[in-house]
């Protein structure tokens, strides 16, 4: 037990470094850890859903689609990616119900390729977007942490008995409020605090965290898979470590776009949304 969770140390330990790393430096660098990212949420996706066996037709589409959208992000032709991402998905969901395939094949193209986008839309290449990143890793961290401890110690009613026993009401409540004095204070470390907009913001995506941890463990549950790969020593997979960053950030990006196209700014960078121009 001891040898495993030093290797869990260490391997959190150096992935926080790249992670965090690659946030510092942004553009092409972030860029291609976004992809990265993607294309192995995709990989395990397709692994646990069992499309190579059952339906190598649509893992094969699924495959090209991402990594489309993947090589767009890296080379920075943001506007092409969103409607590849889009159609791709869109045909998915035909192909599901007028041919019969893998109704898994949607959801993998939907689930990498938006992570894929949110994480590069939000971290762009500005000071603000590097704020942006560092708010919602301390959202997403602080949701993690305190819900785990703080469920631990209260106990209570379950949250989500079906799909993940363990989790509960109180490290929900918990995880959540941990989670808006945490955003609310990297966000001091960067700007002035006025009004109640950054609370607001940290408890949702502190919402959508917790939703994504939940949705990862719906699917896990449904194929009776424990972790989702073992990619990383002593951690288990990439969805294992980032479901509920990507949730996060799919609900940040999404709110940031409409955002920009009700006020006329579509090509603002979604991290602008947070902290302004």
């Amino acid at each position: 037990m001891q040898t495993e969770l030093r290797l869990r140390i260490l391997s959190g330990i150096v992935l926080a470094i790249v992670v965090l790393a690659a946030t510092w430096f942004g553009g092409f660098t972030f860029r291609l850890l976004a992809s990265a990212i993607g294309l192995l949420v995709y990989y395990e996706w397709s692994t646990i859903t069992r499309m190579p066996e059952t339906d190598f037709r649509a893992n094969a589409f699924g495959w090209f689609s991402v990594g489309i959208i993947a090589l767009l992000v890296v080379f920075g032709i943001d506007e092409f990616a969103l409607p590849v991402l889009i159609g791709a998905t869109l045909i998915g969901v035909v192909y599901a119900l007028a041919l019969k395939g893998s109704g898994w094949l949607a959801g993998g193209i939907g689930y990498a390729g938006l992570t894929v986008i949110s994480l590069a839309a939000i971290r762009g290449d500005t000071a603000n977007g590097f704020a942006a990143m560092v708010f919602i890793f301390a959202v997403v961290w602080a949701t993690d942490i305190l819900a785990y401890f703080i469920g631990r110690a209260i106990g209570g009613p379950k949250l989500a008995p079906p799909i993940s026993p363990g989790k509960t009401w109180s490290g929900a409540i918990g995880g959540a409020i941990s989670a808006v004095i945490a955003g609310t204070l990297v966000h001091m470390i960067f700007f002035p605090l006025n009004g109640l907009w950054i609370p607001m913001i940290a408890f949702v995506l502190s919402v959508f965290s917790q939703v994504g941890d939940l949705f990862e463990s719906f699917i896990k549950r449904r194929f009776g898979v424990k972790d989702s790969s073992r990619l990383i020593p002593g951690h288990g997979g990439v969805m294992d470590r980032v479901d509920g960053l990507v949730f996060a950030c799919f609900a940040a990006f999404l709110i940031a776009l409409g955002d920009a196209l009700v006020s006329g700014a579509a090509n603002a960078p979604a991290g602008v949304f947070l902290f302004g121009p």
